[in-house]
């Protein structure tokens, strides 16, 4: 049986106490909340502390909290020499203090504590600093999910590069086709079919390959009545922006 403390109360903290609490090879210690109140599903409110001198021996100690304060909060652990690792897509290891082992241990995936997630098909990366350490967080990912990957801190800054690219950039595009569709009193759902097609067509053709539209073909004419549309300058810009990278993409600079 592993260990487990999770430090945090957010989206990512939230997913990890649901998964580690249902696997039956993983046992949560404890978890740091600021507020108490909050509620956690199944976890015993002795379990939850608001006080870091409160924290009890684990085999691993999660650090789920905004990138910004992952260097005070492991700086602040009343403890040395023990496993303790973060779920940061971009910050280096090294922001774990060193008077700990330094580890993470990166969920990929986009959560909301209102929707569910089936952990067993998010990718884990895992690094750490010593390979016992490695070992540790490795069975523990395991047992959570069926994707685990060994990924060094250059390898998950890109990651997360790409994922704010594929998954933040894209769903603001949504939201500005919405918008679009609100101001001239469409019915959003109208574009799901669309956006499904998409997110499928993906999983068996390259990027590359399933790439469409008037920017695909250049077509000038309908590029020139889009933009000409368009009322919002934000728009425009965005719509003119990504219109050149797909026109662009591949040729020579």
């Amino acid at each position: 049986m592993i260990s487990i403390t999770i430090i945090g109360s957010g989206n990512v903290a939230v997913h990890l106490i649901n998964a580690v609490s249902k696997a039956t090879d993983l046992e949560i210690v404890q978890i740091f909340a600021r507020d108490k109140t909050k509620i956690f599903d199944k976890i015993e409110q002795s379990k939850i502390t608001d006080n870091l001198n409160q924290l009890k021996p684990a085999d691993i100690y999660i650090i789920a909290v905004s990138d910004n304060v992952v260097a005070s909060i492991s700086a602040q652990l009343p403890f040395e020499n023990r496993l303790v690792v973060h779920t940061s897509g971009s910050l280096s290891i090294d922001k774990i203090n060193s008077k700990n082992r330094q580890g993470v241990f990166y969920p990929l995936q986009t959560f909301s504590k209102s929707k569910e997630i089936n952990f067993k098909k998010v990718p884990i990366c895992i690094e750490a600093k010593y390979e016992s350490d490695f070992d540790m967080l490795f069975k523990t990912a395991q047992i959570l999910s069926d994707c685990v990957y060994k990924i060094d801190t250059n390898q998950r800054k890109s990651i997360h590069i790409a994922a704010v690219f594929v998954n933040n950039f894209v769903n603001h595009l949504y939201q500005i086709g919405n918008e679009i569709c609100n101001e001239h009193n469409i019915n959003f759902e109208i574009l799901k079919p669309l956006i499904q097609e998409t997110a499928t067509k993906i999983m068996t053709l390259s990027p590359e390959n399933a790439q469409t539209g008037p920017a695909k073909r250049n077509d000038t004419e309908t590029l020139n009545s889009h933009i000409k549309f368009l009322t919002n300058k934000n728009q425009i810009e965005i719509y003119k922006l990504l219109t050149k990278s797909i026109i662009d993409h591949g040729k020579k600079l």
